[in-house]
């Protein structure tokens, strides 16, 4: 996409950063992610979705293990989004497991 056709159809991030309790288990952090990666079938304002667990070897971290990286077309889609049911269904999932969260919204720019 050219830089003035990107600038014409700029896109919202919505970035989720996790650091899971010491007592949360493999198995229980798996649950996390699959109810995480499953919301862009139930929230048609998601554009997209990925994901990853930390590798830098810089160790700045500060705990966080996980970030989901989310983007919307619109401030309106993000509006949908967030006080989705299926939304608050997730954290019904994360909350137990949860021991800190960071969240970051940007419009993207190149």
């Amino acid at each position: 996409m050219t830089q003035a056709a990107y600038s014409q159809h700029p896109e919202l991030r919505h970035v989720v950063m996790f650091k899971f309790k010491e007592t949360s288990t493999k198995e229980d952090i798996q649950k996390v992610e699959e109810a995480f990666r499953a919301l862009p079938s139930k929230i048609k304002a998601i554009k997209s979705l990925e994901w990853g667990t930390n590798n830098s070897p810089e160790g700045l971290d500060n705990g966080f293990t996980h970030v989901f990286f989310l983007s919307f077309a619109s401030e309106e889609d993000r509006a949908i989004y967030l006080p989705h049911p299926d939304h608050k269904a997730f954290g019904k999932v994360l909350g137990p497991h949860l021991d800190k969260v960071m969240v970051l919204d940007y419009w993207a720019e190149k």
